[in-house]
């Protein structure tokens, strides 16, 4: 299984970059008290680090909502899920306990200010690619049975059964989240190599070390961008 940017991504967004982490056999059981307290102290440093600004005023955040507006995307009706996130949490709101990962992907979202998505391996076939949306591409809400048709020339995470999240860091869709039982797992950072590249790697190295020492996984890293545009997601 590969990572992909089709070349035409970057044609939009030239600077774009993805840090990855691909995590094998981790094991979840027993951290959930370490993962929400994770969860809760990242979210009160947000609102500090926020200080009364607004989240999309900040200045970690607006490169996504310009990127959004690139690609032809409202940013205020259809907010980057990280955004939406530091939103959430500027507002008082907790976020809610869903699993140790994903507490840990929201702690460290908040953190650096950066998207990360979560797939659950197992659940996806074929590679995975950031491309362009094709005509017949479908996606799944969270929650749904039935999928939704994506209009062609949305940029989209997809693997070589359907999209997995729409509008690239809008929304997540149902097949292949993340579980307590998920235990092969594909993370994707998402930035710019002009603006947050470190911020990037930053998280990235601190996901794989979790992934790792906490969670007792194999993990193997990567970082692509317009010189390096896929990654073989096979056993590290």
């Amino acid at each position: 299984m590969y990572f992909r940017v089709a070349a035409e991504v970057f044609k939009t967004l030239p600077t774009v970059c993805f840090g990855v982490v691909v995590a094998r056999g981790l094991v979840q059981d027993g951290l959930g008290a370490e993962s929400l307290g994770r969860l809760r102290q990242a979210t009160a440093q947000a609102r500090m680090r926020l200080a009364g600004t607004s989240p999309k005023e900040h200045p970690g955040l607006a490169c996504y909502r310009e990127a959004f507006r690139r690609l032809g995307f409202n940013p205020n009706k259809f907010p980057t899920s990280i955004e939406a996130l530091v939103t959430r949490v500027a507002k008082g709101g907790e976020l809610p306990d869903i699993n140790p990962v994903v507490n840990v992907v929201n702690a460290l979202c908040l953190k650096y200010f950066v998207p990360m998505g979560a797939h659950d391996l197992g659940r996806m076939e074929g590679d995975i690619e950031v491309r362009f949306a094709r005509p017949g591409d479908t996606f799944t809400p969270f929650g749904a049975a039935a999928a939704e048709d994506v209009d062609p020339g949305e940029l989209v995470y997809a693997d070589g059964r359907e999209v997995r999240t729409r509008r690239w860091i809008w929304r997540q869709g149902d097949r292949a989240k993340v579980t307590a039982a998920s235990r092969d797992l594909f993370f994707p950072i998402d930035g710019f190599t002009d603006v947050n590249r470190e911020a990037v790697l930053d998280a990235r190295e601190e996901l794989a070390a979790l992934m790792a020492d906490l969670f007792r996984a194999k993990v193997k890293t990567g970082f692509l961008d317009a010189q390096q545009s896929e990654m073989d997601l096979g056993a590290p």
